[in-house]
């Protein structure tokens, strides 16, 4: 073969050539496919034949980009955690400066934000199994779900080691809470103690638990308008982190 002809063959079949281009268009409609039937018809309309169908081929052919069922919906939740962190990111660098407790309460905003505006996403990412943690590690699901979580769980870590928040004293707590404390907490290579990461997980659980009645309309025969009742959640959240909530 030629040098020429050698080259040729390269730029097309190479890391950014021809054929990976058009492979990687062609991964960027399977994603908005899945995601126009998700937000459409719901989760149960995103199958491997319809998607299919949506991109103009047939269902065999999606299987030269994806194993099957659920890699596919591995790879599109990725796609929408990466989604969600992007905008939590952008919401903590804004107010870079900031101290981190208030860096904190703009990346709940920032979530609430992307959560009621992407509401069949939100549920898609959290209401989807997790794998089994021996089978999770190498999993763009798995990978993506930590970028997210890493967010706030940094910004806690920063906010306890420049001015540590109140927390219970450990053996103060139930054994088999404290035992599962212990294990997270190592799990984060120790950024927070097991008594620093109750209140970090409560927070949390606090957060996401209004955000998912929100979402899912569970509270719309007491309010309608949730803002304030966030806003409310978001204050009891400054208070447990020692900060201010304005």
């Amino acid at each position: 073969m030629s040098t020429a002809r050698r080259d040729e063959v390269t730029m097309a079949d190479g890391p950014g050539g021809r054929r990976e281009k058009r492979r990687q268009d062609s991964l960027r409609e399977i994603h908005a496919a899945v995601r126009t039937l998700l937000v459409e018809q719901g989760s149960a309309a995103v199958t491997i034949n319809a998607v299919a169908r949506k991109v103009g081929m047939s269902g065999p052919a999606l299987y030269h980009y994806y194993a099957g069922h659920d890699e596919l919906i591995g790879a599109v939740t990725a796609g929408f955690f990466r989604e969600l962190t992007t905008v939590l990111e952008q919401a903590r660098d804004t107010h870079a400066a900031a101290p981190a407790g208030h860096r904190i309460l703009e990346v709940c905003r920032a979530l609430r934000t992307w959560a009621i505006t992407h509401p069949a996403e939100f549920g898609w990412i959290f209401a989807s199994p997790i794998a089994p943690p021996n089978r999770q590690q190498d999993s763009p699901r798995h990978e993506a779900g930590q970028r997210f979580e890493n967010v706030l769980l940094e910004l806690t870590a920063e906010l306890w080691r420049t001015d540590p928040f109140p927390v219970p004293g450990l053996a103060d707590l139930p054994p088999a809470l404290r035992k599962q404390l212990v294990a997270y907490s190592a799990t984060i290579d120790g950024r927070l103690p097991p008594e620093a990461s109750h209140v970090f997980l409560t927070c949390w659980t606090r957060l996401y638990g209004l955000l998912c009645m929100e979402v899912l309309h569970q509270l719309d025969f007491a309010y309608t308008d949730l803002e304030p009742v966030f806003e409310d959640c978001l204050r009891g959240l400054a208070d447990a982190l020692g900060v201010d909530g304005d």
